[in-house]
């Protein structure tokens, strides 16, 4: 008997120790090319792709992340009411979801209640930390709706040039050129500003790309194209709002954000006039609009933070077809473009022990999360931080494939003035002017190749 319980007790050490070995390193060539989000991905090709939250979220978790999906989708009333109250005086929109539709892209118009286009304004030169200079009466960004009483800052009017180009093959497309200007402005702005437009971008994977170490982003930059390659990946660094300190930007179509919580109680006080701890000083502050109620901050931080962690925890829709050959030739081909050189296909997550859903994943985004030199045709000729006035944060591309289900129809770049995927290629520039010329050099149907590949994304 006693050598029976001897015997268990060896077992048992022995099972505890195998648990406690360090796992080895899974082989790269048995990887699911499917798994965009590694452990964090969802198969879900449907209209509702980019909703999901992540797999084998805890209970609480699971909580947390339904409430902030409500605050989300919940539609903000003016001031004073008993819940859901603080919107304006001066907003863009009442909801995240009117702008973020379906967590995906919005609809790049202006003034309508489903419109997802904001005007960032500013003054040239940069403030003391090296951001944009605020409008005085208007400060960084222009509101375009106001509550029952007060007055909207201006009315922001999109006109659109169309032209027709030409493939190598003679094959035509077209692109359309947008202007901006403003009209109705509620006091007039003294000497020359800055504008640009931001289109609402999709909600999902931001807690991954937050989760990938600083040193792998920094590893990545070649500011001086040491390498030779024609392409000067640059790190923006922004100052937080929240640590009040100089951080590398990862989030916004400039990289000019911090981290997701910044950017949500951003977007709360910039798009919707509504306080936080985090940004307690309303928009409207200092403007004849400004409402003087003594109620902020208005969001409870316990709100504020389930919005950050549903943001935080949306999962990432898997890719498609992967097997197929026309598939595979068109990201080889992409490779050859050197799109792959902005457009990285691998990044890995570092460890969060608070957070362990986040921590050592392989994913697949294709973006290096750097900003690039992308030319004057999509210049807006504003600098945030250390973003130039031509330079554009590489936009993730997994889900890309999707934005036609998910917000039909689709719409990519910062202003959504691309309809297609050609579109958005054909209006590269500045470090992409090569791969843009390799694209258009290539037959129709390694053209269609590249396409095909970027839909199974």
């Amino acid at each position: 008997m006693r050598q029976l319980k001897v015997i268990g007790i060896l077992i048992i050490l022995v099972l505890i120790l195998v648990k406690c070995q360090k796992s080895k390193v899974f082989p790269e060539d048995q990887y699911d090319d499917r798994l965009s989000g590694g452990d964090e991905t969802v198969f879900n090709a449907t209209s509702q792709a980019f909703g999901n939250m992540f797999p084998g979220l805890t209970g609480y978790d699971v909580y947390v992340h339904s409430l902030g999906d409500r605050i989300f989708n919940q539609s903000f009333v003016t001031a004073p009411a008993p819940i859901h109250s603080g919107l304006g005086p001066l907003f863009n929109n009442t909801s995240c979801t009117n702008c973020h539709h379906n967590d995906g892209i919005g609809l790049p118009t202006a003034g309508e209640l489903q419109s997802s286009l904001l005007m960032r304004i500013s003054l040239p030169g940069n403030d003391a930390h090296g951001g944009p200079v605020p409008v005085p009466g208007y400060g960084l960004q222009l509101q375009d709706k106001a509550v029952f009483g007060k007055v909207p800052e201006c009315k922001v009017n999109i006109a659109y040039a169309y032209n027709t180009y030409s493939f190598a093959d003679g094959e035509t497309y077209e692109l359309r050129t947008p202007t901006y200007t403003l009209t109705n402005l509620y006091t007039p702005i003294a000497g020359s500003y800055l504008l640009s437009p931001r289109l609402a971008p999709p909600m999902f994977g931001l807690g991954l790309l937050e989760a990938v170490p600083e040193s792998e982003i920094v590893g990545l930059a070649d500011p001086n194209d040491a390498n030779g390659d024609g392409i000067k990946g640059k790190v923006n660094y922004v100052w937080d709002a929240v640590t009040q300190t100089r951080q590398i930007g990862r989030f916004g179509w400039k990289a000019n954000t911090a981290s997701i919580l910044t950017q949500v109680a951003s977007a709360f006080n910039q798009d919707m006039g509504i306080t936080t701890s985090v940004l307690p000083v309303e928009n409207s502050f200092g403007q004849a609009q400004y409402d003087g109620l003594k109620d902020d901050p208005e969001l409870p931080d316990s709100l504020l933070n389930a919005v950050k962690f549903y943001a935080q925890t949306l999962a990432v829709p898997a890719r498609r077809n992967t097997t197929d050959a026309t598939i595979k030739r068109g990201l080889q081909l992409f490779i050859l473009a050197k799109c792959v050189n902005c457009h990285r296909q691998t990044l890995t997550t570092g460890i969060n022990v608070a957070f362990p859903s986040v921590s050592n994943q392989i994913i697949h985004p294709y973006t290096d999360l750097l900003v690039h030199n992308m030319g004057p045709g999509l210049a807006d000729n504003r600098s945030d931080f250390l973003a130039g006035g031509q330079d554009w944060r590489t936009a993730a591309l997994w889900g890309v494939g999707l934005f036609e289900t998910v917000n039909n129809p689709g719409y990519y770049l910062h202003d959504g003035r691309a309809r297609t995927l050609t579109e958005a290629i054909m209006w590269h520039g500045g470090e992409a002017d090569q791969s843009k010329a390799y694209f258009s050099n290539l037959p129709k149907s390694d053209r269609d190749a590249i396409l095909k590949f970027l839909k199974s994304l």
